[in-house]
Parts: structure tokens; C-alpha cells; sequence
């Protein structure tokens, strides 16, 4: 019996030309599904489920199309043999560029995923998980790599107006009760505050959003996505809880009491501490009070102010 001959498939991409002529800034895929190891620093690494866009340039006005296959299988590459660090982005992004040789001459990768963390609680140190959204960027321009990491980190934010005015109302209630007498019995006035008729009004407060983006330098390998955790929740304070106990949720109160801050506030200890950290070449950072009096939210960004940098 003969044996068929290998039919030659069609290519395209190589064997046509551009309808209509042009370079393109962008050609690619957004979210790709894959599993990822992330190598982090002063962590173990771990798996990850991860949405991937990867785009590269297209020079060639003439030219039909870009290999997207080839970007897939670089990134399938790294899915099974390797972990995402700073040296494996490097790579990645050279590995785009020389993959479509006289096509393309920039290359764009951007990694989303929850980076699961335990978490302890504040005084019982009760573990509990907590997941932060990231995205890793990566991007080769005309032979200059960079490299950006972006974290979400949620925590909680007491209004110091309103904790003003409720401690205007409970001077209030004070004098009400007790009067303007300069004798007060001490034991009464611990037994008076302990009641709801003591703490007539309290401050709101709201869960918030710290969206911090920071330009790496070239000095480690794997990427800091914990320190910069650690960085953002010790500057606010106040960062949420997973399991707490009432000892933990007390202290929590506490830790807002002695935190009060609007938007303004909490982008300025950002931006204080981030400056104190010179392996951030630059930063961007948005800041969001979700209101729980408004049915809007307040808002603060603010950028390091490098030339050439994050824009707000």
C-alpha cells in the first residue's frame, strides 16, 4: 500500500502580504490562563493561578502578521520549567523579541494573580490567609528592559473629622451627666464609660484600597512581593484581619483610634515610606477610602516624580 505523502500546510503569516500596509504599536493575546511558580523573596515559591497578556511590535508595514504561537509556547516554557523572578522576565522578554527577528523590537508581558499569604492575627497570632491581588510588568524597549510590580492591599480607614465631632458629642453627654461640678467621683465616671449612654457616637470608618505599583532595579532575582506588602501594611497600621479573636479585634480598634486619617494621609505615609526604599526606582500610588458615609469614594495618587516616570 502507498504511503501518503506529507501534505504542506498553508502559512499565512509568511506567505501573504498586508492588506493595507502599516506598523503596528501592539499585536498579541490577553488572558492566557496558565499556572505559574512565583519566585519571591524571603518566601518559598509557589503556585499560582495566573491571567497572562503578551504583545510584541510589529515593524514590518508589509508583513501579514506576528507568530502568537511562539509567545505561547515561550510562556508555556516558563508555566513548566521555571519560575517567574526578575531573571526569568529578562529572558521572557528577549526570548519574544529575538522569536520575531526583523518583526519586532518591543516586547510587553503582564502577569495577574492572587498571591495567598498567612497572616497573624494581631495579639492572639491566630493564622489566617489573606490574598493579595498582583501584577508583575514587563516590558523590552529598543534593547532597555523594566520591570514594574503592583500590589492591592486592603485596610481599614477612621475619619478624623468624624472622630472630632464624635468626641465633641460625648463631651457633651459628659457635661449633661455630670455636670460642670469639679468634684466627679472617678468610679462613676469608669462606670458611666463603660455604658452606651458614655460613647454616644463613634467615627466611621471604612475598608480601603492601597493600589501601589513600584519600578524595580536590577539588584535581585526574585521579585519582593512581600516586602512590599509588609512595607505598605506596617505604614498605614491598620491593615485587615483574617482570624481574630476578641483580644484581636479590640486591638484593632485601638490601632484605628490611634491611626485617624483621610486619603491625603494615608498617600503621604506611602509615599514617606516607599522613598526609604532605594531598590524602588519609582512608584505610583492610588490610594481609595471606599465611604461609608459618602456613596462615593475619596481618592489620593501620587507618583515618586521621576523624570521619564509613572505619570498620576
Amino acid at each position: 500500500m502507498p504511503t501518503a505523502t506529507p501534505t504542506m500546510m498553508p502559512d499565512i503569516a509568511k506567505q501573504t502580504q498586508a492588506q493595507t500596509e502599516g506598523t503596528l504599536d501592539w499585536v498579541g493575546m490577553s488572558n492566557i490562563e496558565m499556572p505559574l511558580i512565583i519566585g519571591a523573596a524571603s518566601e518559598l515559591e509557589r503556585p499560582v493561578s495566573a491571567r497572562i497578556d503578551a504583545f510584541v511590535n510589529l515593524t514590518d508595514p508589509k508583513a501579514k502578521g506576528i507568530h502568537m504561537s511562539r509567545l505561547y509556547l515561550l510562556l508555556e516554557d516558563l508555566s513548566n520549567n521555571s519560575a517567574l523572578t526578575q531573571q526569568s522576565l529578562h529572558k521572557i522578554l528577549n526570548d519574544f523579541i529575538t522569536s520575531h527577528d526583523g518583526l519586532a523590537d518591543q516586547a510587553y508581558v503582564k502577569f495577574s494573580f492572587d498571591y495567598l499569604l498567612r497572616r497573624k492575627a494581631l495579639i492572639s497570632k491566630k493564622p489566617g490567609w489573606k490574598a493579595y491581588p498582583v501584577t508583575v510588568e514587563g516590558r523590552y524597549d529598543h534593547g532597555h528592559l523594566s520591570i514594574s510590580l503592583g500590589v492591592e492591599v486592603p485596610y481599614s480607614s477612621t475619619c478624623p473629622c468624624s472622630a472630632a465631632l464624635a468626641r465633641q458629642l460625648i463631651q457633651e453627654a459628659f457635661v449633661k451627666h455630670f455636670g460642670t461640678d469639679a468634684d466627679v467621683d472617678a468610679e462613676a465616671v469608669h462606670r458611666w464609660l463603660g455604658t452606651t449612654q458614655g460613647i454616644v457616637a463613634t467615627p466611621h470608618s471604612q475598608r480601603s484600597v492601597a493600589e501601589v505599583k513600584v519600578g524595580l532595579d536590577d539588584t535581585a532575582s526574585e521579585l519582593p512581593i512581600i516586602q512590599l506588602i509588609d512595607a505598605i501594611e506596617d505604614a498605614l497600621k491598620t491593615p485587615v484581619q483574617a482570624a481574630v479573636k476578641r483580644e484581636d479585634e479590640q486591638e484593632f480598634a485601638r490601632l484605628n483610634g490611634q491611626n485617624l486619617m483621610f486619603c491625603e494621609d494615608a498617600a503621604r505615609r506611602l509615599q514617606f515610606t516607599l522613598n526609604q526604599h532605594a531598590q524602588y526606582r519609582d512608584f505610583w500610588i492610588r490610594v481609595n477610602h471606599l465611604e461609608s458615609l459618602h456613596a462615593h469614594d475619596a481618592v489620593s495618587i501620587t507618583t515618586k516624580g521621576v523624570a521619564g516616570g509613572f505619570k498620576a
